[in-house]
C-alpha cells in the first residue's frame, strides 16, 4: 500500500492556493504594464540603431553642417573641454538668426511682392527659426519682452548610453576622431539618426585598431612602429587606446 503524500504546510500550503496565484499574476501583469514602456530609456547598445527622433525644432544638420560647412564644435563646443558635447544654448542660435530670421528664397519673394505692390518689404520669419524666438521671449524687434519667460527648447537625445558605460568626449576629439567616426555622416542628414550601435564590441574594436598602430594626432591610423634603424615614432605623436574594463567601467 502507497505511503500518502504529506500535505504542504506554512508558506507552500499557500503558494498552491488558487487565490495566492490569482494574486501573483495579477501583480505580473501589472508590473509588465509600468515597466514595458521604460524599457526605451534603459535600452542597452545597440536596441536603438537608427533612431531618428522627431525635434521640437526641424534643425538641419545637412544644411548647416554640409552646405553652410559650419563647424561641429561651433555649437557643440564642450566636446573638445568636457565629458558631454552639448546641446547649445538658443542664444548661440542667435548668433546668426539674429540677422537670418527665413531661407534666402522666402525673402527674395517678399522683396519681389513688395516692389510689385509698391510698398516695404516686410520682415519673414520661417515658423522653425520663430521657435527660437520664442523660447527667448523675443518681440519683433529682437528684444526681450518683459511679459513673456522664456522657454527651454527640449530636444531628444539621440545616442543615449547605459549608467554604467562612462565616455568622455574630450580625448577622443583631442586625439583627431572625427564626430562621424561615431555619430555618422550628420553633414548629409537632415534630422539626426544613430548609425552605430555603440555596442561594447564596436568600441572594442576601434580601441583595438588604435592599440595596433595608433592615432597621428589627427584621428589617422599611423603605420606600424618604425624599424629600430629608422628610429621609433616620437611619443607625442602617437596615442593609444585602452581597452581595460576600468576604462569605460569605474
Amino acid at each position: 500500500m502507497a505511503t500518502p503524500r504529506p500535505k504542504p504546510s506554512g508558506l507552500l500550503q499557500y503558494l498552491g492556493s488558487p487565490f495566492v496565484t490569482l494574486v501573483l499574476l495579477t501583480a505580473l501583469a501589472f508590473s509588465l504594464m509600468i515597466l514595458v514602456p521604460k524599457f526605451n530609456a534603459y535600452a542597452l547598445p545597440g536596441n536603438q540603431l537608427g533612431y531618428e527622433p522627431t525635434q521640437p525644432i526641424a534643425f538641419s544638420h545637412r544644411l548647416h553642417a554640409g552646405e553652410l560647412q559650419v563647424q561641429c564644435l561651433y555649437c557643440h563646443s564642450g566636446a573638445e573641454r568636457s565629458r558631454h558635447a552639448g546641446i547649445p544654448a538658443a542664444n548661440v542660435c542667435m548668433n546668426c538668426h539674429r540677422f537670418v530670421s527665413a531661407p534666402l528664397g522666402a525673402i527674395r519673394a517678399e522683396d519681389e511682392l513688395a516692389k510689385k505692390e509698391k510698398r516695404e518689404p516686410q520682415r519673414v520669419v520661417s515658423p522653425e527659426i520663430e521657435k527660437i524666438y520664442d523660447a527667448l521671449a523675443l518681440n519683433e524687434k529682437m528684444q526681450p519682452d518683459p511679459a513673456r519667460q522664456t522657454t527651454p527648447i527640449r530636444w531628444v537625445k539621440v545616442h543615449n548610453l547605459p549608467d554604467f558605460v562612462y565616455f568622455d568626449h574630450r580625448p577622443h576629439v583631442n586625439a583627431g576622431v572625427a564626430c562621424q567616426k561615431c555619430h555618422g555622416p550628420v553633414e548629409t542628414m537632415e534630422r539626426v539618426r544613430q548609425v552605430e550601435d555603440l555596442s561594447m564590441g564596436w568600441c572594442v574594436n576601434c580601441h583595438r585598431g588604435v592599440d595596433r598602430s595608433g592615432l597621428d594626432g589627427n584621428g589617422n591610423f599611423t603605420s606600424a612602429p618604425a624599424p629600430a634603424a629608422q628610429g621609433p615614432v616620437p611619443v607625442t605623436h602617437r596615442v593609444y587606446a585602452s581597452i581595460d574594463c576600468a576604462t569605460c567601467h569605474y
